[in-house]
């Protein structure tokens, strides 16, 4: 009932999963990820310790591929399950049950996988993956985002569309950036809204936040309003509307 894509971005060395589906709040229960370590979507029939025991076994350095066999082999519904991930080492690996509804499966590129079931067809996960390599020169997010739209427009989720996400972990175990649609009849056309918002304070607010390398983060609120204001205006200057 869903197709996502989790990468890393060369570039930064972020982790990243964005999603969209025809059901109530995706963004809740597929993505998974942790900066320096990987990142996890679980969907089908979702199991969310496959996000839970995954982020463990990748925090343990194990590969893509021994996670998905660890995961998959201890659960009795896997059937009906479908998973993909990326390791610390840019690994791809994925798994879709036999008893997922087509269309369903994966392709992969390099340090990218975009997996999907219940789907209009092979073209939603194809679309979306060439969006992605094709965009290499944007900024990570939003490249996410224009390979989420590549894949609505190649038919998206077969029934309908209601929610999607996007989450992206860069060096810390919280996510750098996290936005998402709970439940709208345009759930693209709003995340694209939304991540235009999240741009003009939330994203320079988020890196002014404590980290394992500065503790402290930025308190000081003119200090940090001086920040926000001047990382919007850069941004803007880049994206017009």
């Amino acid at each position: 009932m869903t197709w996502s894509i989790v990468a890393r971005d060369a570039a930064t060395g972020a982790y990243g999963v964005a999603v969209s589906t025809c059901a109530f709040a995706v963004g809740a229960r597929v993505p998974y990820g942790c900066g320096r370590v990987g990142a996890i979507a679980t969907q089908a029939f979702v199991n969310p310790l496959y996000g839970v025991d995954g982020l463990r076994l990748l925090q343990e350095g194990r590969s893509s591929v021994e996670i998905i066999a660890n995961l998959t082999s201890a659960d009795e519904g896997r059937a009906h399950r479908q998973l993909h991930l990326i390791d610390r080492d840019g690994r791809t690996a994925s798994y879709t049950g036999n008893a997922c509804i087509d269309w369903c499966g994966a392709v992969n590129g390099p340090q990218v996988s975009v997996a999907g079931n219940m789907l209009a067809g092979p073209e939603v996960v194809q679309e979306t993956l060439k969006a992605y390599v094709e965009n290499s020169g944007l900024d990570f997010d939003e490249r996410l985002l224009v390979a989420l739209e590549a894949g609505e427009k190649a038919g998206g989720d077969k029934r309908g569309r209601q929610s999607c996400a996007i989450r992206i972990w860069a060096g810390e175990p919280v996510p750098s950036f996290d936005i998402r649609v709970d439940d709208h009849a345009e759930p693209l056309t709003e995340l694209r809204r939304i991540w235009r918002v999240a741009h003009q304070r939330s994203v320079p607010f988020q890196q002014a936040s404590p980290s394992r390398a500065r503790p402290a983060g930025v308190t000081d609120r003119a200090e940090l309003d001086r920040l926000c204001a001047e990382y919007a205006e850069a941004w803007n200057a880049r994206h017009p509307e």
